[in-house]
């Protein structure tokens, strides 16, 4: 059972993050001719195009497939829930799906500076998911510039940004726990 639960998993959050990076990527206006910005694309729009005929977007906010994102959360937990659970419980698992799609934002956000910071070491900067990650987290990233004075070459500011990912994270999760 735990290898079933492992793919449940597994598929959904790798199908969560595939919406949010799209939806990211349309709210900093990425480079759309990227090769990773196109597989990203080309991904998703056989589910995105369709419901983005009924649902338009807001602004600079996808709308269509943040709905899908968050749709894709809920329904992980409607599976779980109906593989390993006696009862199937559908109002929570709407809450639920809210609080999974913050999580997986915050996730996904600290993977991206993560893989950017790592790759910044051992990279030239023609790679292009360098430059798609780079447009992703400049906005994060140039306000806590702004405000660090230089360190002699070293950017601290990735750090600065991971720290308070994960102090926010911990933050919802105290917050949640008493629910």
């Amino acid at each position: 059972m735990e290898a079933i639960q492992f793919l449940v998993h597994t598929a959904f959050t790798l199908a969560i993050m595939l919406m949010l990076i799209r939806f990211w990527l349309q709210l900093v206006r990425a480079d759309f001719y990227n090769p990773f910005s196109q597989f990203v694309v080309k991904a998703t729009n056989p589910v995105v195009l369709p419901l983005r005929r009924v649902i338009p977007s807001i602004g600079k906010l996808d709308t269509a497939t943040l709905l899908i994102a968050y749709l894709l959360a809920t329904t992980k937990f409607i599976v779980l829930q109906l593989l390993f659970s006696v009862s199937l419980q559908i109002g929570p698992s709407f809450i639920l799906g809210g609080l999974l799609l913050m999580k997986e934002i915050l996730s996904l956000i600290f993977w991206i500076l993560l893989i950017r910071a790592i790759m910044s070491w051992v990279s030239q900067g023609r790679n292009p998911m360098e430059q798609v990650f780079q447009q992703l987290t400049e906005p994060m990233l140039s306000p806590i510039r702004r405000i660090l004075p230089p360190m002699g070459g070293l950017d601290l500011s990735v750090l600065i940004a991971l720290v308070a990912l994960k102090f926010i994270e911990l933050l919802f999760a105290g917050w949640f726990r008493g629910l």
